[in-house]
């Protein structure tokens, strides 16, 4: 989580090694997406921050098999919750 000008932004990070099972984007599915709004409304009760308004990144790894350089996709606002 970090402050984003007055917004509290939760950030999923997920990676891979290689391109061979596909993107880590593609892990966060609606499973996922639960768990971590669960996570987020406890995290909200608990700490009861001064932010007023909140959303959900997701950052994606790809840490190449070669051992070079991981790429690094970041999506703001990834998802909703309704």
């Amino acid at each position: 989580m970090t402050d984003d000008r007055g917004v509290l932004v939760f950030v999923e990070v997920r990676s891979r090694t290689g391109e061979e099972r596909g993107d880590p984007l593609e892990t966060v599915n609606a499973r996922k997406r639960a768990r971590v709004v669960r996570a987020a409304r406890l995290y909200l009760e608990a700490a009861q921050p001064t932010a007023t308004a909140f959303r959900f990144d997701v950052v994606g790894v790809t840490f190449p098999s070669d051992g070079g350089q991981p790429a690094i996709t970041h999506v703001e606002d990834a998802f909703r919750v309704s």
